[in-house]
Parts: structure tokens; sequence; C-alpha cells
């Protein structure tokens, strides 16, 4: 009885949505008729796991009123049968931008332009332009009947829209494809909240990378907690206001690739906020991960195109990852199903959205179960904008929103014949229209003429004529309401049209026609073989798409599966501990679980170990490189003059190809450092080099560093008299940075040590929570180190000087190219030196440059390491360290300290890494000769306890690429014989990162080859 009565009350709340709009005067007669019709005789599919077969549904008010057998139909209803048809609920949409307005980007006029600091939105609005929480899409919602028809042909009929624009870009509303106002259209006005990675429009010079993206979400997401809890006291901000109210609604994060989504759940995490994150296609790529942050992905099913490698030079700039992605894009939604992750789908990125079905009918091919593909377009979209009491299903009490088919939806020659939206109907293939495929005797003025072959769809029929088995036309044709016309030129020599016009007549078509000539004719064409590849309903098992392995990470030398862990012994090698015993000859290490065990002679491997013989070999420590730039995904944040509130952490790349080529150098550890685009620049991240990890699994995160810089790069020097806007521009000015920052930062750190003090606190208003201010104050009590880029002694004694006003420590000068002429100071405030080995000349603040810096700080008592600073050397940090023996004297084992301990020491790690001792990890690498030779080479790397690179697997990997990688091109060549699309090759133009780069402006560097092993 309950059941009944919720039933009832349900009928009648949404009854409301599906009467004219009451406030609406009309311009003439009223017709509120109830619009109840019976469907009889049809497969229902009430939701995923429930179909019922010869059942009836009945609907009244644009209402669900009762779905089943036994429905017993009210006298005056309009009965439809449905017999043979499928009735499904209809389609739902939750990524669209349907009925909002066009978004206009940002449009720059090519090279630098005049930065733009400040918002310029009128109002009481938040500073960042590119933070719209105020945007509310059912005030911007205005239907488009020509958009909406394109969506309601592929089965829609419920979209959540949203404006895509903006980092926050305010609350979606849940709207149907009705055809009428938006008063009747809109279900819920504020369905959900909009988050993405993209400025949009904004034109503001702040964010200008990846990692202030994350920064000033984060920002704003604290500013609005302050604001609730009082700081709306001492401003106004509407931006704010509407934050507070938007975010306790379903939250949705377009993403739009694998890393992103991640990224985007770390920032969910801090917040307590599960999004729902609209992906990329290419989730398959770190299922395991995506799978680890719990988050519901809205699928795209976009494909790319085969390259045309039909030419060998065109092929040789497609990369490995480029054509293995094309091969399992397909495969994308089958393994998110596999992996028990749930999803929607979205035909969000389709570039035609008619492409929809053909798209998902391939990924069913690949794998995907059918059940979970209607699931993702009904019940699972509908639960998640919490409308699952309205959409999504044929159940009693539902809107009536559903489809009626031919078949089968997901059948290659199913035809939605209709799409009912709150009880209106729309037609789009009529139920009673003839499927006329087949092949017919053609007749022209009683005589033979050919044959008319019809195939194609039954909504979208192909036609040709074929006169005499060899020539073949394609008419112009039209079907309509029974009546065909055909219009064709059957001799393009001498012209001439022929136009024939007919209509359907027992079995085939009969009519007239006119010649070229004029002359009148009759014409028939009479089926002689009907189309037999036409079934209602598809029964076939989805087929299984072969193709190759996934990889990890997903570009060339990824591993099939990933590197184990081992135990192993090491016997009979030169090993350099680093440590008080020096160089031991002839010396045994074990290695278990990650660690160094035992380091001696005489050693005995573990149970269920190895042996590997480093007879004649030289075992170190792994190079640890104290200031690199690879892995990352952007380098500055140079919006502003301080930036110490973004993370490297945040852009870690585990994909880029040169954690590999270091590898194969000996390097274990990466100090990912921002770049000098401003005085205070970004949080540091150290990796460890795990190839083919996770970005967590690489991050060291114990340790907090943070990159200042000195010099021309932060004053903009040679950036051109439009970059003349933010302060600093001179060196003076930089030093006024400095006291500024610290002195708010000290004041900032008294304000909150002040209030978690106060027993009364929670009357009061907390300080604003600044996670700029914060990094600065972990700086200030000793948490987190320094390193700043430095040239010039002027600018060093000048930061020294501050850093001795206002009490805090710097940890490491990098470059310090002049560091010979201030050793003593450095030494005196127990300050590093990480420095090049023989870098000069390349820029006029580098010209008193000198080969013997580093040796001359070592003799002052320095702690000194060697840098790269670029990919590329990084690879030989060995020969590095080896130019400081032969430019000052420095003895051998003190310079190889230079790209091993003493790193760590700069890095406050080395009671984990930069040694050979046992305790410590198990980050070594086996020399076939002594390190410091240039003739040195690797034959393994290991980073605690597993083997990332092994030189002789790595010359059965570049075998195997090759195999792979013709297969694929061969597989691409198959697919233009066959008629399919291509796309142009283009060259890849991977990022090889410098201090100096800004995404967009100077940061590409071509690399011939990259990813692909030439």
């Amino acid at each position: 009885m309950f059941k009944q009565l919720s039933t009832i009350l349900g009928c009648m709340a949404l009854a409301v949505y599906c009467h004219a709009q009451e406030t609406f005067p009309r311009n003439g007669a009223y017709d509120e008729r109830t619009g109840r019709y019976a469907f009889t005789n049809a497969t229902i599919v009430v939701d995923p796991k429930t179909t019922i077969e010869n059942a009836t549904l009945l609907i009244e008010d644009g209402v669900i009123r009762e779905t089943g057998k036994q429905v017993k139909i009210p006298a005056g209803t309009v009965t439809i049968d449905l017999k043979g048809k499928f009735i499904y609920a209809s389609l739902i949409e939750l990524d669209s931008d349907y009925g909002m307005p066009e978004v206009r980007r940002a449009q720059g006029g090519g090279g630098r332009q005049t930065p733009q600091l400040e918002s310029n939105k009128k109002g009481a609005f938040g500073w960042n332009q590119a933070i719209q929480p105020e945007m509310d899409a059912s005030i911007l919602f205005t239907p488009d009947a020509q958009k909406a028809a394109d969506l309601r042909k592929i089965g829609f009929g419920t979209l959540l829209v949203h404006a895509h624009d903006g980092i926050v870009r305010g609350n979606g509303a849940l709207v149907t494809l009705t055809g009428e106002l938006a008063n009747k259209a809109i279900l819920n006005s504020k369905a959900s909240a909009h988050f993405s990675f993209s400025k949009g429009s904004s034109s503001q010079t702040y964010p200008s990378s990846g990692m202030g993206v994350v920064a000033l979400l984060r920002q704003n997401y604290y500013d609005a907690d302050w604001y609730a809890k009082g700081g709306k006291q001492k401003e106004t901000n509407f931006s704010l206001e509407a934050f507070n109210q938007i975010k306790g609604l379903p939250s949705f994060f377009e993403a739009n690739d694998k890393y992103s989504i991640l990224r985007a759940d770390k920032i969910g995490d801090e917040f307590g906020i599960q999004y729902i994150i609209r992906g990329g296609g290419d989730e398959y790529q770190r299922i395991r991960e995506i799978k680890e942050t719990k988050a519901t992905l809205l699928l795209p099913l976009v494909f790319p195109d085969a390259y045309d490698v039909s030419d060998p030079w065109d092929a040789e700039v497609v990369t490995m990852s480029q054509l293995k992605h094309w091969e399992l894009a397909p495969r994308n939604a089958s393994e998110v199903a596999k992996a028990e992750i749930p999803f929607a789908l979205t035909t969000s990125g389709l570039k035609n959205k008619s492409d929809f079905w053909k798209n998902l009918r391939t990924a069913i091919e690949y794998g995907l179960p059918k059940e979970r593909a209607l699931a993702a377009l009904t019940t699972l979209p509908a639960s998640l904008v919490k409308a699952d009491n309205k959409i999504g299903s044929l159940k009693p009490g539902m809107l009536a929103n559903f489809i009626i088919t031919s078949g089968d939806l997901f059948s290659k020659d199913n035809v939605i014949h209709e799409n009912w939206v709150l009880g209106k109907k729309f037609v789009l293939t009529a139920l009673d229209a003839p499927d006329v495929r087949g092949t017919y005797s053609l007749s022209l003025n009683n005589q033979p003429a050919g044959k008319l072959q019809i195939t194609g769809s039954p909504e979208k029929p192909e036609y040709k004529i074929v006169v005499q088995d060899s020539i073949k036309i394609t008419p112009k044709a039209t079907l309509a309401n029974a009546l065909l016309t055909l219009t064709y030129q059957q001799d393009k020599k001498t012209g001439g049209t022929t136009r024939l016009t007919g209509w359907l007549s027992g079995n085939g078509f009969m009519g007239e026609g006119v010649l070229p000539n004029g002359t009148v004719i009759p014409w028939s064409a009479v089926l002689t073989e009907k189309n037999a590849t036409i079934a209602a309903a598809d029964t076939a098992k989805p087929k299984s798409k072969e193709t190759g392995p996934i990889v990890y990470p997903f570009v060339g030398y990824g591993n099939e599966t990933l590197p184990a862990r081992e135990t192993v012994l090491i016997k009979n090698a030169t090993i350099w501990t680093n440590e008080k015993e020096g160089i031991l000859q002839n010396a045994d290490v074990i290695v278990q679980n990650g660690k160094i065990t035992k380091v001696g002679k005489g050693l005995t491997v573990p149970s269920g170990g190895r042996t590997i013989d480093g007879t004649g070999k030289h075992l170190t420590s792994g190079i640890i490189d104290e200031h690199s730039h690879i892995a990352l995904f952007s380098i500055n944040e140079g919006g502003q003059s301080s930036s110490a509130e973004v993370r490297m952490s945040d852009v870690v790349n585990p994909d880029d190809i040169n954690i590999y080529r270091q590898l194969a150098g000996g390097v274990t550890a990466s100090h990912l450092l921002h770049g000098s685009a401003n005085s205070i620049g970004g949080q540091s991240a150290m990796i460890k080099l795990k190839w083919g990890a996770s970005q967590s699994e690489m991050v060291v995160p114990e340790v907090k560093t943070i990159k200042f810089a000195l010099g021309e790069n932060v004053k903009q020097s040679n950036w051109g008299d439009v970059q003349r806007v933010r302060f600093p521009q001179t060196r003076m000015g930089v030093e006024q940075i400095y006291f500024d920052h610290f002195l708010r930062a000290r004041d900032y750190a008294t304000r909150w040590k002040n209030y978690n003090a106060n027993a009364k606190k929670q009357n009061i208003v907390p300080p604003r929570r600044d996670i700029e201010l914060d990094a600065l104050a972990e700086i200030l009590g000793n948490e987190r180190f320094i390193t700043c880029h430095s040239y010039v002694q002027s600018e060093i004694n000048m930061l020294m000087h501050v850093a001795d006003s206002l009490k805090f420590r710097i940890n490491t000068f990098t470059h310090i190219l002049e560091g010979y002429k201030l050793a003593d100071g450095m030494q005196k405030r127990g300050i590093g030196g990480s420095t090049f080995a023989d870098w000069w000349a390349y820029k006029m603040e580098v010209k008193e440059a000198i080969p013997y810096n580093a040796a001359l700080m070592y003799h002052e008592g320095v702690t000194v390491a060697i840098n790269s600073d670029d990919a590329e050397m990084a690879r030989r940090l060995n020969q590095e360290a080896a130019k400081t023996v032969e430019y000052g004297g420095v003895p051998e084992e003190e310079a190889w300290k230079m790209v091993t301990l003493n790193p760590a020491k700069l890095l406050h790690v080395e009671d984990r890494m930069g040694s050979v001792k046992a305790g410590k990890d198990a980050d070594l690498v086996l020399w076939n000769a002594s390190p410091l030779s240039v003739y040195s080479r690797p034959d393994f790397t290991m980073v605690e306890g597993t083997i990332y690179f092994d030189r002789k697997k790595d010359e059965e990997k570049q075998k195997s690429m090759l195999i792979e990688r013709e297969r694929l091109i061969q597989k691409m060549l198959g697919e233009k014989v066959e008629g399919k699309p291509t796309q142009k090759p283009e060259a890849t133009m991977p990022r090889m990162w410098h201090c100096e780069d800004i995404v967009g402006i100077h940061a590409e560097h071509i690399h011939v080859g990259y990813e692909t092993g030439k």
C-alpha cells in the first residue's frame, strides 16, 4: 500500500514538469489534454538489468504510469502497437554545452603579451577571472532547436549543461530536450558544480602553468572556507559566496587525460570531495592508479584516425605512444569496465556527434559489455546528478523520456524511430517507414535498364544503378512518404539528366520519368533480392579485437610488466662506498626489500635471491641530479613575482623518456625545480627514477625544498617593453621582494600561533589560510629549504644579507658560477653550492665563470654538487664530476661524491641515499669501468632494489620495439587500403625544459625520434 501511494505521489509531483507553463499567456485556444498513451506488445528495457517481453508502457501527463505485461489501459487512451519494437529510457548526457553561450578564448597576438595582473571583471567578485563560481547555467541557458534535434536523433533526452569556461565554472543545470522554452526544459536549475584545469576565456596572466592552476583552485577552497567562517565580515566577495553555495553539489571535473584525473582527485582528497571526473580516453594507460582514486569517470568515445604512414619519412615522426594509442583507444571503456570503475559515457569531444553510435559499437566490439554501456547512458548518469527518481529508467513515476527502436539499441542495423521527451513525441524515422533495401530489376519505358541496388541503413538508404554489370551510377535520391525521386546522368560525356519519380507499389516501385530529351516514360523497379543482413535484434556476442600489449609507461621503452623488487647478491665488485671505508676491492653487497642489508667480503646470497657477478666492474650509489627539469609538464609559474604556493609534484610526468635515458646514465634520483621566472619560485619535488611507476610512487615526500632566483630572468631582462608591468624590474626591487614577503610570512605565522593558542578561538574569525605564505613560514621555521638560482657575486651577497637580517637560512646556491668569489661566506653560513662543471659565456651574467669554480668551493669547505639543469647533460653527470679532477685537482672519491652523497646532503636525504651503506636505499649502479671514465657505462641501474635499466634487456627492448612498430604501421596501411579515414603525421616536439622556459613561448625543442628508439 505504501509503495503504491509513493508511486501516485511521485507521479503527481512529476506531472508539474509536464503541464504547459502556467504563468505564460497563450495566443490561441488552450489545449490541456493529458496526453495519455499506451505502447503495447513491445520489448521494454526498463533498466539495464530488467527487460520485459510483449509488455505495455502507459504514460500520462508526461509521466510513466505503469510498465508491465498486465497493464489495464483506461478508456480514451491512444494505443500504439509496437510489436517487434523495443523501448528504452532516453539517454542522458552529463557534459554538454548545449544552450550555453559560446566561449571566446583569450586571444594572443603572438610573442610576449602585456601582462594582465588584475581581473577585468566589474563588481565585487574574486580577484581572478578564471574562478567563476557565480556563473549559473540555468540563467545562461537558451534552448537551441537545431542542436536539440541533433541530440534527440542519437537518442538523448536529458542533458547536464554548464558553461565550459574557466577553472571554476559555476553550477550546471539539468535540462530536457523538450523543444520548448527554458522554463519548461529545466528540471534542476542547480544540479552540479563544475571545474577544470583550463583558464578558458580569462586573459589574466596568472595562472600560466599547470601547477599554478592547482594552486589557485586550492587557495580558492581555503578562501571560501575562511569566508564562511567569518571572512565576509572583512570583505564582500560574490565569487566566494557563490562557491560556498555550489561546493556541496555533485562536483564534475574536466580533466581530459590520465594524469589530470589523478591531479584532480588529489585536490578532491585534500578538501573531502569526490569528484566525478571527465577523462580523455587514455585511462587504460594508468588503470590501477585511476581505480585507486575511487572516482566515477565520464568517458569520451573519441578514437584517433590511423596515421597516413605510406611515406616512410612521414612514418618516422609518429611516436610509439601515438601508434599504440590509435590501436588501443577503442579498448579504453572495456578496460575501465573490467577494472570495475564506475563510468558514464559522453559525446563530449566528438567532432561529429553522429559518430557516437559508430564509436560506441566499436567499443563493444573491443569488449565493453552492453549492459555496462546502457547503464553508462541511463541509470548511472541519473544517479550521479541525484535525478534517478525522475530519469534513467522506465519505472512507474518516472518522466516519460524514452526512445522507440527497431531492435537491440546496440545493433548496427538498429533504427531509433521516436524519441519522447516529457511525453512529447519527436519522430526520427517513421514507425511504418518501409525498409526498401535490396536489389531491384529496373525498367525504363518497359525495357530492361539494369539493376537498382539499395543498401545502407533503413533510415539512410544508399542507391546505386548498375548498367550491364560494369557501369555503376550513384544517383541523387530522395525517399519520403513512400515517394522516391532519382536523378542521374547515364553518360557524363554526352550529358543530360534522367529524372524518375515513383511510389511504393507492391513488391517495388513504379512511376513516371523524364529522359534527357524530354520524353515522358513509365518506369518500374521490381524487388528481386531482399537485403539479407537485416535483423530485429542483435544476438551476436561482442567480438574480441586483438591488440598489442599496454606498456608502462605508455611510450617507447615501456614495460609490459613492471620490474619487480629483487633479493640480490652483487659479488666481487669494486665498491665506491662514499663512506669512511672508501673504495673496497673485490667486495660484495646484499640487497633485500629495497635496502642495502650488508656490505663486505665473502657474503652468501640469501634464500630466494640471485647472484650478479661484479668481477672487474665498479658498483656505486646512484647519481642524484640536484638541479633537473625532466619529467615535468610545466616549469615556470611566472604570473606573479612570487609563486611559493605552487608545487612541482603536481605536474610530474612519469612518461618522460628522459627518465629512462638518465637511468641508462646511472641517475637514480632527480631534484625537479621550478624555473627562474620569478624571485620566489615554486616548491620543488624530488623523484626516484622508477620507470613505469606512478607519480606518487616516484615522489620523495620528505624532501621539502623551494626554488628562489636572482639575476636577469626574475626582473624580466630582455623580455621587451611589453614586460614592464610586473614588479620587480630592477635588482633593487628583487631585494625588496624578499624583505616584503618574509616580513609578511613572519606576521602570518605569528597570527596563526596566537589564534591556535587562544582557548576561545571558536568565537573569533580565524586567520585566512594562505598557501603562499605557508611555504615561506616553513622556511622561517627551518622546515623548507631554499635552492637559489644565482650567478653574480653582488646579488648572492644581497640575498645572504637578507637571510641574515630576517633569520632564515639559504640551503643551496645553484648555478653559483661566481661561487669561487664568496665561498668563504657560504662556508661560514653552511650554504651549499650546486654548480656546472664547465658552463660559461652563454649569457652576460655568467661571463666571469671559470671551470675551477667547483674545486675552489670544495677546497673552502663548501658542500659542492655538480648538476645538469639539462636533460642531455644528466646522462653523463659521471663525466661532469670527473672534470673537477682535471680542473682543480679534486680527489676522485670527492669528485664522485659531488654527484652522489653531496646532493643527498643538500637535499637532507643522506640518511637514505648517496652512499653504499647497510640500511640505505638500494639505489645502485654497476659500471663496466671506473665511473669517472669517459668509457664507463652502466650494466644496470637499480632503484630501491628494482632494476629499472638493464643494458642487455635494453637491447632486447629495441628489437621488440622495431617489430611492434612495424606491425602497427602495417595495420595502419591496411586501414588506408580499406578506405578508412587517416590523418597526416605531425612531428612531435617534446619539451626539454630549462630554467627560463615558459609554456607557449620557447619551451619547445625538436628532438627527432623521440620515444621511437631511433
